[in-house]
């Protein structure tokens, strides 16, 4: 860590040469009068501040006073915490600063004049405002890593930023500027955890990619032993068989790691427990830059849908009052489930499936174009609504562009959104809805839909939602329901959603879990990190 408590100047420059309003310069150079040097200093800042309007609008306001190149003990105490914050960035898992940390020494060892002054001044302040940016709002764009990365990074003010340095105590107002997310602490918790073992050598030897059950003994079971047990899922023995224990670890292992907790170590488990202590260091940096780009209040009740978990949470007050299972966009260009944050407003009991204009015309238009009957649980419709005969039109002539119709599906149990769907209404056209698809949820990897959210136990979610506006959810909800009728019910009060993509998390017990990269988008997450300069230990594990 690096600390400057005094600037290093030339010896023109020193004994107050960055106190501009007390007067002389050093000694050994023609002095200007006080009133030059303001304005020098003034000019030196308008000009250098002008490419960032958030550093400019904060100059104007402070009547173009320094807050770093002062010759008081609180800027040197300003200088002093940012550079030994930008020094220590790899604890957040982000790239490494020491390059620009010598280039502002350098320029602050340059200085030569007041305008040169000025520039240092201004180019401490960009520099906060970066690192600050970064730390609260993350490094990257989401959606210049992946296209279903569709979140909108929360705003950052240059303002605040530089106003709250200058009011504030300088150390205690940068490490405030971290996310205070109860995960934000646990993924950093876990880094350091992860970084150790690295260092330590990892997890051992690997184990055999073939499948282990319990009765099995022999040298495949012992490393799979090994291994859970230096991951801490079995305390240490000395059995080769694949008991009771094993089992129990095995099982552990697979609830926290997205698996079929069925005690069988098949192929896809010992692919999991095999992955090097690296590869969950990578993705708990990843969840860390995530986390950064989540909304700092997410309200105290909410709903988080984590695709690479397939569920899909009530939060109330930090703890997950209801959970069911999820299925997610299938892992195909047009399909990909997006991620982004938005605000449940309604849900729709009876609901009619308006279908998607691209589904109507790369699914329904070549059947149609087959055979005009086909799909006949959907109706044709025109553009006032009208149902059209299907006999009456020549399907053939029409394609994805000229198709002119549209494509509804009345309420049933058939229908393709099943009996209830949740609106947080979006440009992306994404909401949570019921399916007659139940077979999907027994399946470990559940990426089937067309990009929507489909729910394991919609009627449960529904009562949970309503319990705050109804003395008896459940009796309203299907009172409406058996009505049959396609109803719209408000939400008293609004609920944010996050659909979320997280493959490392710490549970409120504190225990990392990790999922599978189902749609490789941290991958490409990781790959940005590591081209912008974040580095792994080399040592395997």
């Amino acid at each position: 860590m690096m600390c400057f408590p005094h600037l290093s100047l030339s010896p023109k420059l020193r004994g107050g040469a960055f106190a501009l309003a007390l007067g002389g310069l050093g000694a050994g150079m023609t002095p200007l009068p006080a009133q030059a040097q303001v304005t020098a200093f003034k000019q030196a800042i308008a000009e250098a501040a002008s490419v960032d309007d958030g550093v400019a609008a904060f100059y104007r306001e402070n009547d173009y006073l320094p807050i770093w190149t002062g010759a008081g003990e609180k800027d040197r105490a300003r200088r002093s915490a940012l550079l030994a914050a930008l020094s220590n960035l790899s604890v957040h898992g982000l790239p490494d600063r020491s390059v620009e940390v010598a280039r502002l020494t350098e320029q602050m060892q340059n200085a030569r004049t007041t305008r040169d002054i000025g520039m240092v001044e201004v180019a401490l302040s960009r520099a906060l405002v970066e690192y600050a940016n970064d730390i609260q709002t993350g490094f990257l764009v989401p959606s210049q890593i992946d296209d279903g990365m569709v979140r909108v990074k929360p705003e950052a003010s240059s303002n605040a930023f530089l106003t709250g340095i200058r009011d504030g105590q300088p150390t205690t107002f940068i490490r405030s500027l971290a996310p205070k997310s109860s995960q934000y602490r646990a993924l950093m918790k876990e880094k350091l955890r992860l970084e150790g073992l690295i260092q330590d050598g990892g997890w051992g030897p690997t184990v055999a990619n073939r499948k282990l059950e319990p009765g099995q003994s022999g040298p495949d079971v012992v490393a799979l032993r090994n291994r859970l047990t230096s991951m801490g899922y079995l305390e240490r023995s000395a059995t080769m068989t694949y008991d009771g224990s094993v089992e129990a670890a095995v099982q552990r292992f697979q609830a926290e790691h997205g698996l079929e907790a069925d005690g069988v170590a098949g192929k896809g488990t010992i692919a999991e427990v095999n992955k090097p202590v690296q590869a969950r260091l990578k993705s708990v940096i990843v969840a860390m830059e995530r986390e950064r780009w989540l909304p700092t209040e997410r309200g105290e009740r909410h709903v988080l849908v984590n695709q690479t978990d397939f569920t899909a949470k009530i939060v109330d007050h930090g703890n997950i009052t209801f959970e069911t299972r999820s299925v997610i966009g299938k892992n195909q260009s047009d399909r990909r489930s997006p991620e982004f944050s938005d605000v449940m407003e309604h849900m729709v009991i009876n609901p009619s499936w308006y279908v998607p204009r691209s589904i109507v015309t790369k699914e329904y238009l070549p059947q149609l174009k087959e055979n005009p009957n086909a799909a006949r649980h959907i109706e044709i419709t025109d553009n006032r609504g009208r149902q059209v005969d299907r006999s009456a039109v020549d399907f053939t002539q029409f394609t994805a562009r000229s198709f002119p119709f549209a494509m509804r599906q009345p309420p049933s149990r058939r229908n393709a959104l099943g009996l209830v769907k949740f609106m947080f209404p979006n440009k992306h056209n994404i909401y949570l809805h019921d399916t007659p698809a139940k077979n999907l949820f027994s399946r470990e990897v559940r990426a089937y839909s067309h990009g929507c959210i489909r729910l394991a136990q919609p009627f449960e979610f529904a009562y949970a939602l309503l319990a705050r506006q109804s003395e008896d959810p459940k009796a309203f909800f299907h009172r409406v329901l058996n009505s049959g009728k396609e109803t719209k019910v408000e939400l008293e009060q609004n609920v944010p959603v996050h659909i979320i993509y997280r493959t490392a998390i710490v549970s409120s017990k504190g225990r990392p879990e990790f999922r599978r990269d189902v749609y490789g988008r941290d991958a490409k997450v990781w790959a940005a990190l590591e081209r912008a300069g974040v580095v792994l230990t080399s040592v395997q594990g």
